[in-house]
């Protein structure tokens, strides 16, 4: 089971399912919200239990972020036409027991930094 929480401890989350995807996202989006890239991975919808109450903010016309009200942890990513939704890596408490597959949106990268972990880049 991976369980996790945002920095007040107002939002939680966990589940049961085999989180896939383990990602870190380079996009502009991902690096305005997170102040960096965002590490995350994905389960079932239905598959995520969440405690608390997650604001929701519509970043794009395909998907919407969730966030911590209180202390504004980004805690959520869903795409409005999936049935997934991927939550923060760095949310997590405790060990995940996951490994980085890929990176995404690399094109989007800030160029204070170089991505040299030999783990595949995707545009």
């Amino acid at each position: 089971m991976i369980e996790g929480s945002c920095n007040c401890g107002a939002i939680r989350f966990r589940t049961e399912a085999e989180p896939q995807g383990p990602s870190m996202c380079h996009c502009g989006q991902c690096r305005k919200q997170s102040g960096g890239v965002w590490s995350s991975a994905y389960v079932p919808v239905e598959a995520l239990r969440i405690e608390g109450e997650v604001r929701w903010y519509d970043s794009s016309p395909n998907a919407h972020r969730g966030f911590c009200p209180t202390c504004g942890c980004f805690l959520f990513w869903k795409a409005h036409d999936e049935g997934t939704i991927s939550f923060a890596l760095g949310a997590v408490d405790g060990p995940t027991g996951l490994r980085l597959e890929k990176h995404i949106f690399v094109a989007g990268k800030g160029d204070y930094y170089d991505i040299a972990d030999g783990v595949p880049q995707k545009d």
